[in-house]
């Protein structure tokens, strides 16, 4: 299989335009998109990408306090780059039952403003109260946490399971209590690509206009692409120029997390990490073609804290949160932590020569460290 980040079609394009069309503010092309990706002069990448992320965000890098709560890893689609889902009965399969979803919640009671991030599978059994109880009852027991919960695939999923309409599912969530929807199964929207790796999920297509559809009905959401399996450099633009045409029309994006593939235990292990390199410059291409974003993450959970140190200096502004014992990422292979305590975030920031800013889910201020 072709892999992108080998990107054997290195060009030594010292990138004096796009350098410029950056000071003038000018937005960037597929074009220019691809020629950074293929420059062998990633310094200067990253350089003009830092300057945007301090044009947008000053020396501020942002945390949240947050936790992950994946209801249950039964899944009916079989995603090749995927560790986490399971079948009915499959080994390692789970799901949880009301009383220990409210336990976990509860880790969170004592925090002040926090982050509840709940997302799972495509459960064949599991009944749509379940995932609108989960919900209010969380809502009820908690009302300090905002509730980002169900990525555009879960809800695509509610909505063929029950017959309703997405819109109808939307206001449902918003009935129930949640606040914002997470980026999620964005996968790489390239068609020759996803019919590879994920031809059971719903198309790009799809995945824009549930998220179109939810930033009309108010919500915010965040928006996620993968890189690092059979995706091109190409590819990577693509994806990226849909997502930015999106938020041209909609503003409903927070940022874009650029999510690592991770192998281990997946039907793509053969395919190697990517470099510590090609994740930063991933990262930093990201955040000089998303001129209309005002976050880009680095998600230590990951790429891991060293390098989303790095990561500050080169196009991201923010570090994610606390997290809380991660199981999908982990599933298949991650080696970080499972969480990090606010002081070590605000550790790695500082060591980063960032100031690090607490927040809350829509990123208002909220302790300045």
């Amino acid at each position: 299989m072709e892999t992108a980040r080998r990107r054997e079609t290195l060009v030594d394009d010292p990138l004096t335009d796009i350098a410029a069309k950056v000071e003038r503010g000018e937005r960037l092309t597929y074009d220019d998109g691809v020629r950074l990706y293929h420059t062998t002069h990633v310094d200067k990448v990253f350089a003009l990408a830092n300057r945007v992320r301090e044009q947008k965000n000053g020396n501020k890098a942002y945390y949240v306090i947050n936790m992950h709560l994946n209801y249950s890893n039964i899944c009916v689609d079989t995603c090749m780059f995927c560790a986490f889902g399971k079948r009915a009965g499959e080994a390692g399969a789970y799901e949880m039952d009301m009383a220990e979803l409210m336990e976990r919640a509860s880790f969170l009671k004592d925090c002040g403003p926090a982050e509840v991030h709940i997302v799972g599978g495509l459960h064949p059994d599991l009944p749509y109260s379940y995932y609108m109880d989960m919900v209010r009852n969380i809502r009820a027991a908690y009302p300090n946490l905002h509730i980002k919960a169900f990525t555009a695939v879960e809800i695509h999923y509610l909505a063929k399971l029950t017959g309703k309409s997405v819109g109808d599912v939307l206001a449902d969530m918003k009935a129930a209590g949640v606040h914002s929807i997470p980026g999620g199964g964005a996968e790489i929207f390239a068609e020759r690509a996803r019919k590879k790796i994920c031809a059971d999920k719903i198309s790009a297509d799809e995945w824009l206009d549930i998220h179109r559809q939810a930033h009309r009905m108010g919500f915010r959401t965040n928006s996620t692409m993968l890189a690092g399996h059979i995706e091109t450099l190409e590819e990577r633009v693509d994806h990226l120029m849909r997502l930015r045409a999106l938020q041209d029309e909609t503003k409903g994006f927070m940022a874009l997390v650029p999510l690592v593939f991770h192998p281990d235990n997946t039907q793509l292990h053969k395919i190697p990490m990517m470099e510590p390199e090609e994740i930063l410059l991933n990262i930093a291409v990201s955040r000089l073609m998303l001129d209309n974003f005002d976050h880009i993450k680095a998600y230590w959970i990951q790429v891991g804290p060293e390098l989303s140190e790095k990561a500050l200096s080169c196009g991201a502004d923010d570090f994610d949160g606390t997290i809380l014992e991660e199981r999908i990422t982990h599933m298949a292979g991650a080696r970080s932590p499972k969480g990090l305590g606010e002081n070590a975030i605000c550790e790695r920031i500082r060591k980063a020569g960032r100031v690090p800013v607490r927040r809350d889910c829509f990123y208002n201020e909220l302790v300045n460290v």
